[in-house]
């Protein structure tokens, strides 16, 4: 049983509900938001003073990587942190002192995401041999309801598919794939290129969407526009996630808007924009490309995106994009660097390595505008969604830190001075004078992701939201440690953070999409396996009674 709870007198911020800042109080019984409690209830109800304090939803992170084999081997690559016990809350302490906050074990991970207000995230690429070892590590994950996105976009059996023609054999196979891995929807990331690595070393840049895949008939844009069709075919919650092809290159705008145009109105979503948003000046330098594709995805109402945020300081990069993560290995200049690369039963590859990003680079601090600028100028807040695509940009950790920068304008030109001039030069971050209202801050960071993700039960307090609440309090003056120090946590009901101190920890729950047995789809499955697995199909999965134990609910999402 959860406790009752009534919450006195906060500055309510609820958008979903059109609430904004109004001094109301709040219910929870049985681990739901209320519009009242019983008079049974109320006697046996504790109550929290709110008064002049902050009232949101739980925080939402829509893209990290926390759970994942490739998450596994980070951690056994850069020495994972751990943490035992209950402590104070105060989830930034290591990220100020320098210690390994980009690897935390999975226990750590819920207790520094609860410290800091996040209740629900989404792992944002797993492979599909790959999604047992996930579920169990969400499993293990305190304080967090979770999902995860399945990599579908260069596995080689998809791509036969479409290259015999057999559309509705590869929506099937998708299908398939999707429900049992028990996935909550699907992740494209460099479509084509990472299998044309695969193939062949020489061929793995991908220059156009209509480059042949792999020695195929397969281009980029079959691949994109396939997956786009089986995700409204199979009526997924959350629209196909894209990471775009050329990652980081200098004039990758133009491939992006590319991707979108193909797309033709479908959903879709683009993640960590920042890192496909740079044109390339005379000189070949990378330069922002983001009033462009902001001024594209404002009049887009299907496309949603997260910024994928650089932070200055210390970041490891952990990526499906194998050609990506071998080029950055090499512009290191430093063969000693650890690094790995894998390939996952011809489903997708894996890289890693740590990474430093510098306010005295120019490269960096061009980075770290960009992100910036695609907030400020995006015209829905709803569509334009916080992350720093953990730990690729840096730990979400340093979510306060950019709160802050997108509330103060003089806190992000502090921020400006100190950076490399070319941020100046090469970006209009410091001609932009809009500053986020708390009511935004509550949008990109809750409302927004959980409306993007299908969670309908997430990212608002409305009657039979999920009680997940995070009361701050209020310090308009400095907002980045407001946020890095909420005063109560509460999850599905539980008081996990107490005035400040880190109380307890609560297990939470699995979200899937809901799919349909498709016999064709469990045929190409078995076909497949039989042709190139190296182990059972039996042995692939989950079953739906394996799913249902790894947590005490593991709810469909529709």
């Amino acid at each position: 049983m959860s406790d009752y709870l009534r919450i006195n007198n906060g500055f309510l911020h609820d958008p979903a509900n059109g609430v904004d800042g109004l001094v109301r109080d709040l219910f929870i019984a049985d681990g739901k938001v209320v519009n009242a409690l019983t008079d049974e209830q109320a006697r046996a109800a504790r109550t929290l003073d709110a008064t002049g304090c902050v009232v949101m939803p739980g925080g939402v992170d829509i893209h990290c990587h926390i759970a994942s084999s490739a998450a596994n081997r980070a951690r056994a690559l850069r020495g994972e942190e751990h943490a035992t016990h209950v402590h104070h809350a105060d989830p930034a302490r290591g990220l100020r002192s320098g210690s390994g906050n980009l690897t935390p074990s999975t226990f750590t991970t819920g207790q520094r995401y609860a410290a800091l207000g996040y209740t629900t995230a989404l792992e944002a690429a797993v492979s599909p041999s790959g999604a047992r070892q996930t579920h169990l590590e969400l499993s293990d994950t305190p304080n967090l309801d979770a999902g995860f996105l399945l990599l579908l976009g260069n596995h080689q059996h998809l791509i036969e598919l479409l290259a015999a023609h057999n559309e509705a054999g590869a929506v099937a196979f998708a299908s398939t794939l999707l429900r049992q891995t028990g996935a909550l929807g699907m992740k494209i990331v460099n479509p084509g290129g990472v299998a044309s690595w695969r193939s062949d070393a020489s061929h793995s840049l991908i220059t156009s969407l209509d480059d042949t895949v792999a020695s195929t008939s397969v281009t980029p844009r079959k691949i994109l526009c396939a997956l786009a069709t089986a995700a409204e075919t199979l009526r997924l919650p959350h629209a196909p996630h894209i990471h775009c092809n050329r990652l980081g290159v200098p004039g990758n705008v133009a491939i992006t808007l590319d991707t979108l145009r193909a797309l033709q109105g479908r959903r879709a979503h683009l993640t960590h924009l920042q890192f496909h948003a740079y044109g390339s000046n005379d000189q070949g330098e990378l330069v922002s490309g983001a009033s462009e594709l902001v001024q594209f995805i404002n009049a887009q109402p299907m496309i949603s995106a997260d910024v994928g945020q650089v932070i200055f300081g210390q970041a490891f990069t952990l990526t499906a994009d194998t050609p990506l993560e071998h080029a950055l290995w090499k512009l290191t200049g430093k063969p000693t660097q650890p690094y790995f690369s894998i390939e996952n039963e011809l489903e997708t590859g894996c890289g890693s390595m740590p990474i430093t990003y510098s306010d005295k680079h120019a490269t960096h601090s061009v980075q770290w505008a960009i992100g910036l600028e695609l907030m400020l100028m995006a015209s829905d807040p709803w569509r334009m969604l916080l992350s720093t695509d953990h730990p690729n940009g840096g730990s979400f950790l340093a979510y306060p830190r950019v709160i802050a920068s997108l509330m103060s304008q003089s806190h992000r030109n502090e921020q400006l001075q100190k950076a490399h001039p070319a941020a100046k030069n090469r970006t209009s971050l410091a001609s932009l004078t809009r500053e986020f209202t708390l009511n935004e801050i509550a949008i990109v960071t809750r409302a927004g992701p959980a409306r993007a993700l299908g969670l309908t039960q997430k990212g608002h307090l409305g009657q039979g939201a999920d009680a997940d609440v995070t009361i701050y309090n209020r310090n308009l003056s400095d907002p980045q440690t407001m946020f890095e120090s909420p005063r109560w946590v509460i999850k599905a009901g539980q008081i996990v953070v107490d005035d400040g101190q880190l109380r307890t920890s609560v297990r939470g729950q699995h979200f899937k999409a809901p799919i349909t047995p498709h016999e064709r789809g469990n045929h190409e499955l078995r076909r497949w396996f039989d042709t190139s697995g190296s182990y059972s199909v039996k042995q692939f999965g989950l079953h739906e009674h394996e799913l249902s134990a790894l947590r005490n609910a593991d709810p469909h999402v529709g």
